[in-house]
């Protein structure tokens, strides 16, 4: 299953699982009692998370490194965002579903962004994660001992 998983791109997983929250909040009784709606945290947690992924995209276009999981790496950026976590994509993404999730305030839309990270978490860090691993050795490991995944 995860070599499946693996075969689609991260932002096209994150609106599956929006879809998916979207249908679950108007048709199921999940979706009808909003308990934490807030606006101005959702756009502060929102704009956070997509400044954090356009960082990390800027870094990966400006070193012409393949931003495609499952494509080679030729080059391990460490500077930049990459200084506070490993996966500032991924970060930004997953802030994005939880902005989501606190405008709205029911629980189809947190547990799309929880199930978004799970899947993030269980398949794709820890395949790109052998593989630089492989392809960087002991500076990947070393980085890894510095930077944190998450934050």
């Amino acid at each position: 299953m995860n070599e499946k998983l693996l075969q689609h791109r991260p932002p096209r997983i994150a609106i599956f699982f929006l879809l998916l929250a979207t249908v679950l909040h108007w048709f199921t009784p999940l979706g009808s009692q909003p308990f934490f709606p807030s606006s101005i945290l959702a756009a502060t947690i929102g704009l956070s998370g997509f400044l954090v992924m356009m960082w990390a995209w800027w870094q990966f276009k400006e070193q012409e490194v393949a931003i495609c999981p499952t494509e080679k790496t030729m080059r391990l950026i460490t500077d930049g965002v990459y200084r506070y976590t490993r996966n500032p994509m991924y970060l930004g993404v997953t802030m994005m579903l939880v902005a989501v999730a606190v405008e709205v305030g029911t629980i189809p839309f947190f547990a799309a962004a929880a199930g978004f990270f799970l899947v993030i978490q269980i398949v794709f860090c820890p395949y790109e994660e052998a593989k630089l691993s492989r392809a960087f050795g002991a500076e990947y490991r070393h980085y890894v001992g510095q930077v944190r995944r998450w934050l």
